[in-house]
């Protein structure tokens, strides 16, 4: 069990870098390629919303087929396949179509491990493990903040990727060679993810799963780059240290909620809260932008802190879900934190470009961070009507 969980646990840093990496890479692939940071909005995009589709037929495979498949066949042919094209890019649109492979292969690589922790461990255990999970394997965000830079200004992003792309693959082969799928549920009973989507306890819960995670996401995957070089002045190294910071913020607070739950009694009151307090971040870092360099960072790295409820919101889904339909309840809640974030993606993109022409860099930038923290206030709003379980 400890090496299987330790080989997804690898590919998950993988999948945890490839979401992250465009936020250090934006002077360079600006220079060798063109694109500029609406374009790599827009490719971030596409692989949150390329992962977040995966999610429906990973859950069906999930119960289906297992684990070990699914996640072996597409990481190495969607995730390695992608990182190889991404380091023979030479036009926008083969980052484009990267960014879609590598998010295919992305895609099962957390929920199978949440699969065996709902159908192998005691549902009260499963918060904790799951911000294991997700806490231990975001040191690919790390990856991807300075070390990724250090590695563009030494080898080239085209030959880090390169080397990435075999790492991918190896991993993938790993996942095949010890991966054992949990018995799979036999009889009867029968359903489908219209069933999870007809419980009235989840309605509460998803709208919050569909915003929490997107302004962590975005600002550290994308937008903390250039807002800190436009704003700031600072150099691709300086970027880089500034988003190992909030990389290292969003592991602290993913471990920090895991055991939350059990201390306090509650998975709700806990969400709120620190929700609360990432909606307070948020408003802070538009409030000031413009302002100390320092504060800045220190906003953004709060924001990935109090943000990362991610795992405690779908344990609170999970908590409801049959165990027929395990693999697809827990493919549901990522699809929709995944798919949240792609679309804010896409959305961020245009937003900032068209207050960027009217109004400023500064300007552009403050209403960015607002819209964020406007957003997640309105979950935390439907979020008060949820029903709180331990179970």
């Amino acid at each position: 069990m400890r090496v299987r969980l330790a080989v997804l646990c690898l590919a998950y840093v993988l999948s945890q870098f490839f979401r992250a990496f465009l936020a250090v890479l934006s002077e360079p692939l600006a220079r060798d390629v063109g694109v500029t940071a609406e374009d790599l909005s827009f490719a971030s995009g596409l692989w949150f919303v390329t992962f977040a589709l995966m999610q429906l037929p990973v859950g069906w495979a999930l119960d289906r087929i297992g684990p070990r498949r699914t996640a072996s066949v597409l990481l190495g042919f969607g995730g390695g396949g992608g990182a190889v094209l991404f380091a023979v890019a030479t036009q926008g649109w083969h980052i484009d179509l990267a960014m879609v492979l590598i998010g295919i292969g992305c895609s099962p690589v957390l929920m199978a491990s949440y699969y065996i922790f709902a159908r192998q461990f005691p549902p009260a255990r499963f918060a904790t493990l799951a911000a294991v999970m997700l806490g231990v394997g975001s040191v690919g965000n790390l990856v991807a903040s300075y070390p990724m830079a250090l590695a563009a200004e030494l080898v080239g992003w085209r030959a880090s990727l390169a080397g990435l792309a075999a790492v991918t693959v190896a991993v993938a082969a790993g996942i095949a060679a010890t991966v054992r799928d949990p018995e799979l549920v036999t009889g009867d009973m029968k359903g489908s993810v219209l069933d999870l989507l007809k419980m009235p306890v989840l309605w509460a819960i998803l709208p919050l799963m569909f915003i929490a995670y997107a302004p962590a996401a975005n600002i550290r995957g994308l937008w903390m780059g250039p807002y800190l070089a436009d704003i700031h002045g600072l150099d691709t190294a300086q970027v880089g240290q500034a988003t190992l910071m909030m990389g290292l913020a969003m592991i602290a607070g993913t471990l920090a909620y895991g055991p939350l739950d059990r201390v306090f009694g509650s998975r709700k009151w806990v969400i709120l809260t620190g929700s609360v307090l990432a909606v307070a971040s948020l408003f802070g870092l538009a409030l000031q932008v413009g302002g100390n360099v320092a504060v800045a960072v220190g906003l953004c790295a709060a924001v990935g802190f109090f943000g990362a409820s991610y795992p405690m919101i779908i344990a609170h889904g999970r908590a409801f879900f049959p165990p027929h339909l395990a693999g697809r309840g827990v493919t549901l809640m990522n699809m929709f934190g995944i798919g949240g974030a792609g679309l804010v993606q896409f959305g961020s993109g245009r937003l900032h470009g068209a207050v960027a022409e009217a109004a400023g860099p500064a300007v552009a930038y403050a209403t960015l961070f607002a819209v964020f923290g406007g957003a997640l206030l309105l979950g935390v709003a439907i979020y008060l009507f949820s029903r709180d379980s331990m179970e």
